[in-house]
């Protein structure tokens, strides 16, 4: 009997979770399989409801990582931290949500660290803007600038940085208010079709510049940092590391990062060329 995982969101077509997982399963000799599967909202509790004892762990992209919240018997600190899960571990009936973003940004992160931390500017303000938030915290930034496109709508994000045990002081700004004011580190969650003038020009002095997209790419944020010579961390980077952290959740194994980013990126460079 295999044993079946899968990454559930709406639209889902252009993962890379499936060639990250299998990636793994091969390097670690584990017979088991893991898909891609479109499963928006409406269709979230039956699917989940429906599974059979085969299924060991599901991956979250959007819209599902708050949704699945009331589906779930326990969730991790990490999960209740940023009321999202990515990540939902099933055994013997009980399913348990984790949340690999907060951590798998801290990790990605951490590969370009500056020396100085102060400032960070997260663009968005959905439940991925939310784990990046509390990743900034954890990492020990004092202010944190959220500039969102509606105010009014940022709530549970606001509440997720609130119980952080050190969170920052937050100002949140409309998107089409944002000034290209340096910061050391500017994250961004809003699709490529958002991302204006006045992101890039922000790009273009940020320290770090952390894109949690990695399709399409490069995204005009990665394209006007990478111009101005900013480290860049992609979504690419952030995939992997939270994709390391399920697979040893849902495995009980390391995740092999080498191979997975490997075949990520073998992935990517193929559907440049098509």
């Amino acid at each position: 009997m295999v044993t079946r995982c899968a990454v559930l969101g709406s639209p889902i077509a252009h993962s890379l979770s499936p060639v990250l997982h299998r990636a793994a399963y091969v390097e670690l000799g584990l017979d088991w399989s893991y898909d891609a599967v479109e499963v928006d909202e409406a269709r979230l509790a039956a699917f989940v409801e429906g599974l059979d004892p085969t299924w060991r762990g599901l991956s979250l992209t959007m819209p599902l990582k708050r949704t699945v919240l009331p589906l779930l018997d326990e969730v991790s600190e990490q999960a209740a931290l940023a009321q999202a899960a990515n990540t939902v571990v099933l055994d013997a009936g009980r399913r348990v949500g984790h949340n690999t973003d907060i951590p798998g940004i801290v990790e990605a992160f951490l590969e370009v660290r500056p020396t100085e931390l102060t400032t960070v500017t997260v663009l968005g303000g959905g439940a991925t803007a939310a784990s990046a938030a509390l990743a900034a915290a954890t990492l020990g930034f004092p202010y944190l600038v959220l500039a969102v496109r509606n105010p009014l709508r940022v709530a549970q994000t606001l509440a997720a940085v609130a119980r952080h045990p050190t969170p920052p002081e937050v100002r949140v700004v409309r998107l089409e208010d944002l000034t290209d004011e340096p910061c050391d580190l500017l994250v961004s969650t809003i699709p490529a079709t958002a991302q204006d003038r006045r992101v890039r020009a922000c790009a273009e002095q940020a320290g770090v510049v952390f894109e949690a997209l990695y399709d399409p790419w490069p995204t005009p944020v990665a394209r006007a940092a990478t111009g101005a010579g900013r480290p860049l961390v992609s979504g690419l980077d952030l995939l992997v590391h939270q994709a390391v952290l399920q697979v040893e959740l849902m495995t009980g194994l390391p995740g092999p990062l080498a191979t997975m980013r490997a075949a990520g990126q073998a992935a990517l460079d193929a559907r440049s060329t098509t």
